[in-house]
């Protein structure tokens, strides 16, 4: 997300005209490759994290964590949390 950001901060400079970006031609040939190449970084980021398993790592994190967060949130509701059955128990 963070190389898409920067393109995208690019392009705005270039379209503001400010700093050197401003002076950057839209030519095929020309500074277009300098726009392209935090995009082509996001892309190769992207297909990296989906080979290595990154992303469905984060993915089942999250699902644990809210499995965990909704389990806690019964067990009070129900009045069954830790610290009551702690308090039953003596």
């Amino acid at each position: 997300m963070l190389f898409v950001l920067i393109g995208l901060v690019m392009i705005g400079l270039n379209i503001a005209e400010i700093g050197p970006m401003g002076r950057w031609n839209w030519e095929f040939f020309g500074d277009l490759w300098k726009f392209c190449v935090p995009f082509v970084f996001a892309i190769l980021w992207w297909i990296y994290s989906d080979k290595s398993g990154l992303n469905k790592r984060r993915e089942m994190e999250r699902m644990e964590d809210r499995k965990k967060s909704r389990r806690q949130e019964n067990l009070v509701a129900l009045g069954m949390d830790a610290r009551s059955r702690r308090k039953g128990r003596k």
